[in-house]
């Protein structure tokens, strides 16, 4: 009954994650035709300073939600120690938890750095597009974001469900 109730849950985790990875390829999509009209109508160096800034934004994204997600692992891990835990291993969750913690400031300073860049783009954009352009521009913006942030998600959830799926099926004979 568990393993069935597991396989479920995971058909519609999968499920989900081709929805979300078609909305992925619409924002994609809205985003190629936002990059031709900002290519259009902005100078060559206000366009290279809006395509690094769409570059960036996946990549920091990206790195922040990765850095998050492995500090939470070393984090549970860290709660499950107990007093049959060796030394090494707790010292070795401890480094593993500090250099994730100055790596993850690090992201976040990157993505602040990224949200000042954002504005400097928004105001080099605004002189051109219209605002209903502009209004474009900012949705593909958090809607690209959030459909990162979903992706990743779904991922760790998928990967807990089919490492719990695959424990059980071991564990029964």
């Amino acid at each position: 009954e568990l393993i069935s109730s597991l396989r479920s849950k995971l058909q519609a985790l999968w499920e989900e994650r081709e929805l979300v990875l078609s909305e992925a390829r619409e924002c994609a999509e809205r985003g190629e035709e936002l990059e031709a009209t900002v290519q259009e109508v902005c100078k060559p160096n206000e366009f290279e300073r809006y395509m690094m800034f769409i570059g960036d934004l996946e990549k920091v994204v990206s790195l922040l939600l990765c850095l998050s997600s492995r500090l939470a692992r070393v984090q549970n891990a860290m709660r499950r120690i107990d007093g049959n835990t060796d030394a090494e291993e707790k010292q070795s969750l401890n480094e593993r938890h500090e250099l994730l913690s100055r790596q993850r400031e690090d992201a976040k300073d990157l993505k602040e750095n990224l949200d000042r860049r954002e504005r400097v783009v928004s105001g080099i954009l605004a002189k051109y597009l219209t605002d209903q352009q502009l209004q474009d521009y900012r949705r593909f913006v958090q809607v690209k974001t959030s459909l990162l942030i979903e992706q990743k998600d779904l991922e760790e959830q998928i990967k807990f469900f089919e490492e719990q799926l695959e424990n059980l099926e071991k564990s029964i004979p």
